[in-house]
């Protein structure tokens, strides 16, 4: 018996062997590699469409606006602890959040390295080859933009990971980040159409590429850039939206003053929608009431309007005691730690519709930012461009309602540029980049002594990355 089991263990070894050889000769079924994905256009464009996919769940939010002077983590005590220490700048490499913010933005980065290789590789008719290319190197320009703002030097990666060199690379210093950013956004340019479809077109290219000259002080190249952006508007037809608070409800991304924005569905299908207002509205309708602004934002609007009335945006921006707020209901200031909520993305509500179903898009380039750039870059180029760079801020301080600005040196026009810019971008993620570029001295002013070791503050590389990146050991 024993010899003859024996027999049948080998023969059953030997049938199993020719099996699993004929199984791993198969060609794999239900999945797709880069080898055998892309075969056609529409698998190009989808790939592409993918990138665009990856910006939807994002946390820019806790270091553009709690990091800065304009808010606070708020919510529960206790809760998410982790945006506590990115609010008081002592946020250590184990930090999730830094974690979350480093994945996202290098999925983007690696869906645009893979489609960028392989659909330069493909037989595809050269247009859509040229424009599918070009979206993806906008957005891993847009990832790398952000990376070097929040972390300073990064692992530059451009290569599709499938090799150990593409996937252990270390750091690069900043000016090689910012250079591979500028060289994508002009590629990107070049490659772009001007199609006002939700897609990244040649006009938020162009304004990009001044807004990284502009953080790079290269006021010359910024203006350039603005030039570029100018020769597109003259066909494009961007101009600043009549009403302020219209940009920020459903339907605003298609605003004349949208360059590009992250678009969401308006389906009613849960997690699909923007969810930032179950983030920033307050208890009383479900929310968690976090990113609270501060009386610091709030002082920023002691000017009135021309008429005598508040700055609108500050109420478009912002929910106050005693003011509207949505569905008829007036502000309450036990709502929130400070007093006062985010309003930019929370809306009335619509029937059937959940926190997380919001079609309220998040801007990331519009027309007043490109104004605000070029009054900037004109008037840090050269002290002779004070007025010209005046009248460009005045489009942006006019359709608010308020006078010409009275700053008539260069001086006196940065910090008014400046202000202009905190109260027109409020919570829209921008302010922390900014008072980190305008130096140590303004930073220090603005958020407080806090004790980083160079000119400006820049978080940890996340421990997850250290760990998993060899170029970064020691």
């Amino acid at each position: 018996m024993k010899a003859k089991l024996y027999i049948i263990l080998i023969a059953a070894a030997a049938m199993m062997s020719v099996s699993c050889e004929k199984f791993l000769s198969e060609n794999l079924k239900g999945g797709y590699s880069s080898e055998n994905y892309y075969t056609s256009a529409s698998k190009a464009e989808m790939a592409v469409n993918a990138i665009y996919n990856s910006l939807y769940d994002n946390i820019l939010w806790m270091f553009g606006d709690v990091a800065s002077d304009d808010s606070v983590k708020g919510g529960a005590d206790g809760d998410q602890p982790q945006i506590d220490e990115l609010d008081a700048l002592t946020a250590s490499a184990d930090n999730g959040s830094l974690g979350t913010f480093w994945k996202d933005c290098y999925e983007t980065i690696a869906r645009a390295n893979n489609a960028i290789a392989n659909i330069e590789a493909m037989q595809l008719d050269n247009a859509v080859k040229t424009r599918l290319v070009a979206q993806a190197k906008f957005f891993r320009a847009y990832s790398y933009f952000y990376l070097v703002n929040i972390f300073g030097q990064v692992p530059l990666k451009t290569k599709p990971q499938n090799t150990s060199d593409a996937i252990h690379v270390g750091l690069s210093p900043v000016a090689d980040i910012y250079a591979q950013i500028d060289q994508d956004l002009t590629d990107a340019a070049e490659g772009l159409t001007d199609v006002k479809d939700g897609h990244a077109n040649r006009a938020a290219a162009y304004a990009l590429l001044a807004k990284s000259k502009v953080f790079q002080a290269k006021w010359d190249e910024a203006v350039a850039a603005i030039n570029s952006f100018k020769t597109v508007n003259a066909t494009a037809g961007y101009d600043l939206e009549p009403n302020y608070s219209d940009l920020f409800k459903a339907g605003g991304e298609d605003s004349v003053e949208s360059i590009f924005a992250i678009r969401y569905a308006t389906n009613k299908i849960a997690s699909y929608g923007n969810n930032l207002a179950v983030w920033f509205s307050p208890f009383t309708e479900g929310g968690y009431h976090f990113n609270a602004p501060t009386q610091s934002y709030v002082d920023c609007f002691s000017e009135q309007t021309v008429g005598g009335d508040d700055d609108p945006r500050l109420d478009a921006s912002i929910g106050r005691h005693g003011k509207p707020w949505f569905n008829g209901t007036t502000f309450d200031k036990s709502w929130s730690n400070t007093g006062y909520l985010v309003k930019k993305y929370d809306e009335d509500p619509v029937e059937d519709m959940a926190k997380n179903q919001s079609a309220i898009p998040q801007h990331r380039i519009r027309y007043a930012e490109v104004l605000l750039l070029e009054a900037e870059a004109l008037n840090e180029a050269s002290a002779a461009n004070t007025a010209t760079a005046a009248a460009v801020l005045n489009q942006v301080r006019g359709r608010a309602g308020l006078a010409g600005t009275a700053a008539a040196n260069q001086a006196a026009l940065r910090d008014a540029i400046r202000l202009e810019r905190r109260r027109e971008l409020g919570f829209e993620f921008h302010r922390f980049f900014d008072v980190m570029r305008y130096g140590r001295d303004y930073a220090v002013a603005a958020i407080g002594a806090a004790a980083w070791p160079s000119d400006r503050y820049y978080f940890p590389i996340p421990q997850g990355e250290t760990d998993a990146n060899a170029a970064l050991k020691n």
